[in-house]
């Protein structure tokens, strides 16, 4: 992706000499990243099996595979040459269809899509609290890297749901 390599130029000229130690929001910031972005997993894992509509089904494992899967691994890698603990975290789901749930027990496509959306903007949103907090380039990279990501994923779930008039639109405050 062009866009992350740009980020990346831009921190590279910071990211010479010693580094400091990681500090205490630093470390606070990755390690609850690391541990939404692996919830996150379970919930599309859980979502393409219960997803009916195929494009949704689609989306879902595209930002699983290049979104959430490459976040979750960047952090682990870090965390772990930091020396920092990984948050315990439950197993994959196993890929099934279970459609036959009853339609009370299981989200449907739009609520599916709808839960994606929020998590993608609540990701854009710590990523960028990640950012700001940061001191040391190679964290700022980091999130800096996780914001774009889940920023284009979150317009192609955008574009999604409003093909399906699922978007959530506020009133207008005038006519």
């Amino acid at each position: 992706m062009k866009l992350v390599d740009m980020i990346h130029d831009v921190f590279e000229p910071f990211m010479d000499g010693e580094k400091r130690p990681v500090n205490v929001m630093e470390v606070s910031n990755l390690w609850f990243f690391l541990l939404g972005t692996e919830i996150t997993l379970r919930n599309e894992e859980i979502g393409c099996n219960l997803a009916e509509d195929m494009e949704l089904k689609q989306i879902l494992l595209d930002i699983k595979d290049t979104v959430h899967i490459p976040i979750r691994d960047e952090l682990r890698e870090f965390l772990t040459k930091e020396g920092i603990p990984l948050p315990q975290t439950t197993p994959e789901k196993p890929v099934g269809h279970f459609q036959s749930i009853p339609e009370g027990a299981k989200l449907n496509d739009r609520e599916l899509a709808n839960l994606m959306s929020y998590n993608l903007a609540m990701g854009v949103n710590y990523a960028s609290r990640g950012l700001t907090e940061s001191i040391r380039a190679d964290i700022g990279l980091i999130f800096s890297k996780i914001f774009m990501k889940k920023t284009m994923a979150s317009l192609t779930v955008k574009q999604y749901l409003d093909k399906h008039d699922w978007l959530h639109v506020p009133p207008f405050y005038k006519e």
